[in-house]
């Protein structure tokens, strides 16, 4: 009886997480306990997530593929600034940016509210976050690709630390830790909608485009960013211990490995970001 009340504690103080996707807000929300099936394990979780971000990997590799087959008797017709970068791109190549874009916001949407599919839609969208961070780093940054190589570098090292100080207990989510994240999240937000009404009036428009188009402003944004979803990847971590230690069915492994897949491919996409920004600037 006292394990019981303790699990139940547990759950309770779990359900009031505040996360980063609501793949990760749902996996708290469940009570279930596997009774006559196989419980959730780490081990399970972690090969899960790894096939997640070998899917990230396949996308990567498939667009290099067709960059070096299909796209490469295309005209680059397109030419456009990025960031300080001049890029140059064949319409078909873009095409299929754009639809590896939507498919992945599509997938990802579909994961967050229907659970079961996630083994198929968790892995489209890696797939699609695979070929959108090759394209960007194979063409929109093209003579620059090594930044690839140093965001993926930094993100594990990241990933690393952040599972360093969850381990440790250094760090522990408590009701102070959310609120940290809750202010944070409310502070981007709310940046972010005041950015939107503001360019929608004519009379602010030209002075909320040149105080977002600021590099420094830009920079510090993008530095919140990965900060915040550092933070929400111990939070992950938190959530597949609730899963684990709940002794919740073998089948929610699924949720909680895209969930961590996810924000590790968020981290990655946000520090690529800020170096591509700083280099774009330098180069410039």
């Amino acid at each position: 009886m006292s394990s019981l009340r303790s699990n139940d504690a547990t759950t309770n103080e779990k359900k009031s997480f505040f996360h980063s996707n609501p793949i990760m807000n749902r996996l708290n929300k469940v009570d279930e306990v596997a009774y006559d099936e196989k419980a959730a394990g780490y081990g399970r979780i972690m090969v899960k997530t790894a096939f997640f971000l070998l899917m990230t990997l396949a996308g990567l590799m498939v667009y290099l593929a067709m960059k070096s087959t299909i796209f490469a008797s295309q005209p680059e017709v397109i030419n456009f600034s990025y960031k300080g970068f001049a890029v140059s791109t064949s319409l078909m190549q873009l095409g299929f940016f754009v639809g590896a874009t939507i498919l992945a916001i599509i997938t990802q949407l579909i994961a967050a509210f229907v659970r079961p599919s996630i083994p198929v839609t968790g892995a489209i969208y890696s797939f699609c976050q695979g070929y959108i961070i090759s394209f960007i780093v194979f063409t929109m940054i093209k003579g620059f690709e090594f930044l690839g190589l140093l965001a993926l570098a930094i993100t594990v090292a990241i990933v690393f630390s952040m599972g360093m100080l969850y381990a440790t207990g250094a760090v522990r989510v408590t009701k102070k830790f959310r609120m940290i994240m809750l202010t944070l999240f409310a502070t981007m937000v709310g940046v972010s909608i005041l950015s939107f009404i503001g360019y929608l009036i004519p009379l602010t428009r030209t002075y909320v485009a040149a105080i977002m188009g600021n590099f420094w402003v830009s920079l510090i944004m993008t530095i919140l960013s990965i900060i915040f979803a550092s933070l929400f990847l111990i939070s992950d971590f938190a959530t597949i211990d609730h899963v684990v230690e709940n002794r919740m069915p073998a089948r929610y492994e699924w949720s909680a490995a895209f969930g961590l897949a996810f924000t590790v491919l968020w981290i990655y996409v946000k520090v690529l970001d800020l170096l591509i920004q700083i280099v774009g600037h330098n180069k410039n």
